[in-house]
């Protein structure tokens, strides 16, 4: 099984254009916002609460995924992916028409995705492993957790000599 700093290392080969890299901060949270939004717009049989939908399920299972990389990356990842819940949760109770923001943003930030990997020359990583889908928002993570120190790996255990 790769480590994080695997998953991250290969996917950072093909995310070294400075133009493609800020892109991606950009449309990699659009597209996990309006993916979360997508799924949260499927009619589902769990009753009237906000909480409880088909994103919840799919966001559990990416919190599963990440926890087998990292601890910190999964914490992490289900603190922001709770609050772009949340976000929608408030946009549906405003009226908001959920399903057709997600669609529209949601293609707008593919289409400016592969704008970058044009730029770049590189194709994107998912084609390669659909995975990646998963790591795209780890990997912008791991650079904020590197600012303020945080380790993305699980420390070691030291060796009995």
């Amino acid at each position: 099984m790769r480590s994080a700093s695997d998953w991250f290392d290969k996917y950072g080969e093909s995310h070294k254009n400075g133009i493609n890299k800020a892109i991606h901060w950009v449309a990699i949270p659009l597209i996990t916002w309006t993916t979360l939004g997508l799924f949260q717009s499927i009619p589902h049989p769990f009753g009237d609460q906000l909480w409880l939908n088909w994103a919840t399920l799919v966001v559990l299972g990416a919190v599963f995924f990440y926890s087998r990389l990292s601890p910190t990356i999964a914490a992490g990842m289900a603190v922001l992916a709770s609050s772009m819940l949340a976000l929608n949760a408030a946009l549906i109770e405003a009226g908001v028409p959920l399903l057709w923001l997600s669609i529209g943003v949601f293609f707008v930030a593919w289409v400016f995705q592969f704008v970058g990997h044009k730029i770049e020359g590189k194709k994107p990583s998912f084609f390669e492993d659909l995975q990646f889908l998963l790591i795209g928002p780890a990997w912008l993570l791991q650079f904020v957790y590197a600012q303020v120190g945080i380790p993305i790996e699980p420390a070691r255990a030291l060796e009995s000599a």
